[in-house]
């Protein structure tokens, strides 16, 4: 059997084909390029009940992966992440059917190892030697870390207030790190440079094509895990979208595939008003968005003011009848707590944006109490530690908390 059934790059702008053993960025008309598989086939050759008994990583789906040669895998064991149902958040926003695709748990600590361990995986098989992107860190941190596991140097640019934790990662992976006073555009506009005076390979967002492949993943395990049947709603945390995109993507093609029960979900992209593009396009109808001024939010993953793939993001909200919803800070760090206390799940600021969004749509009916809801929670909330907000009573003095634990026992 073969390892993948890869067919080609193309681009959803244009049309333009590319071959896939080769290295590739973006189509000649400036537009990200997608892959596209040999469905026939991987119809042919596989059924979803052989996927069930292979190992449970991301790669069990490798007919549907860019990755040709299986010597080329560059792999720590990510994917099939848990879908946990929710109880009683679930209930507090009287919702019959939450469910969390809890990210948090994957290597790194962030669905970014996805696109992470494609990408890597793709660019030594077309012989990348060196990689560059900017990054708002969780990213930046897996590609150094899964280059580092490949042999391939890396270069990786982020804002200085990036985590702190996450420009660890890419330190200790021995890449070359640069922090930047901006956003993460303004990293992206250094490693354009960088990428055009050394000529490097540039894995920013969607400026190569297999990340997305790698994120799509996501949505094959919900379907899996789903018993094969689609949920109604799927709320993602969207700063470049690249997930969002790729849970489309996935989902198509198992409907392609005949593998899914029931109509495509509604996708909703989840942004912070302090930084909300691709909310603001699509409350116009837009099919791309406008540059975001002064964007700023403790959702550090989501804070960025214009996505090279926003049309794809916006094409995938209205293909399904989705909507895209912003969320003040302080109700995502509301909503963190709520899901910590009740649920016992340390979530990402990103991941709590989701919350707080289904929250608000289930109030507005947008969502029915008996639809089933999928949260994407995109990482553990432990790569944020200063985001959290401790109550005051959490901070009295020392002595005083002796004398209240003397009293308690």
């Amino acid at each position: 059997m073969k390892f993948s059934f890869v067919s080609n790059l193309y681009c959803p702008k244009c049309g333009n084909t590319y071959e896939t053993g080769k290295k590739h960025q973006l189509c000649t008309c400036g537009s990200p390029l997608l892959v596209e598989y040999d469905l026939e086939k991987v119809k042919n050759n596989l059924t979803r009940d052989e996927i069930k008994t292979r190992e449970p990583t991301l790669w069990r789906y490798h007919e549907l992966l860019p990755v040709e040669d299986e010597s080329n895998i560059v792999t720590v064991g990510e994917g099939m992440t848990p879908l946990v149902s929710l109880h009683k958040v679930g209930k507090d926003m009287l919702l019959d059917n939450l469910y969390m695709k809890d990210e948090g748990l994957i290597p790194t600590g962030s669905f970014k190892a996805r696109g992470a361990a494609v990408g890597v995986s793709k660019a030594k098989e077309v012989g990348v030697e060196e990689l560059a992107m900017p990054t708002n860190g969780n990213a930046g941190a897996a590609w150094a870390l899964y280059a580092a596991r490949a042999g391939i140097k890396a270069t990786i640019v982020m804002p200085n207030d990036a985590p702190k934790i996450t420009r660890n990662e890419v330190a200790l992976s021995g890449a070359n790190l640069y922090l930047v006073n901006g956003l993460i555009s303004d990293a992206g506009k250094i490693v354009g440079k960088a990428v055009n005076d050394y000529n490097l390979y540039d894995a920013s967002t969607l400026k190569e094509p297999y990340r997305i492949e790698g994120k799509k993943t996501m949505g094959l395990e919900i379907a899996e895990q789903l018993n094969w049947k689609m949920p109604d709603v799927v709320l993602y945390p969207t700063g470049g979208g690249v997930g969002l995109i790729g849970i489309y993507k996935a989902l198509k093609e198992l409907r392609t595939l005949g593998w899914v029960e029931g109509k495509l979900p509604r996708l909703v992209a989840v942004q912070s008003t302090g930084c909300a593009p691709i909310v603001k396009a699509w409350e116009k109808k837009e099919l791309e968005s406008d540059f975001w001024p002064n964007s700023k939010t403790n959702a550090f993953g989501i804070n960025v003011p214009k996505a090279l793939g926003d049309f794809l993001v916006l094409d995938a909200v209205y293909g399904t009848n989705g909507c895209a919803v912003a969320v003040d800070d302080d109700l995502m760090l509301e909503e963190q707590k709520k899901v910590a206390e009740m649920e016992g799940s340390f979530i990402c600021p990103e991941g709590a944006a989701v919350f707080a969004a289904a929250r608000k749509l289930r109030k507005d009916g947008w969502i029915g109490q008996n639809e089933t809801v999928v949260a994407l929670n995109t990482g553990a909330g432990i790569k944020y530690p200063d985001t959290v907000q401790l109550r005051p009573e959490m901070l009295e003095k020392e002595d005083t908390i002796f004398k209240a634990v003397k009293n308690h026992k």
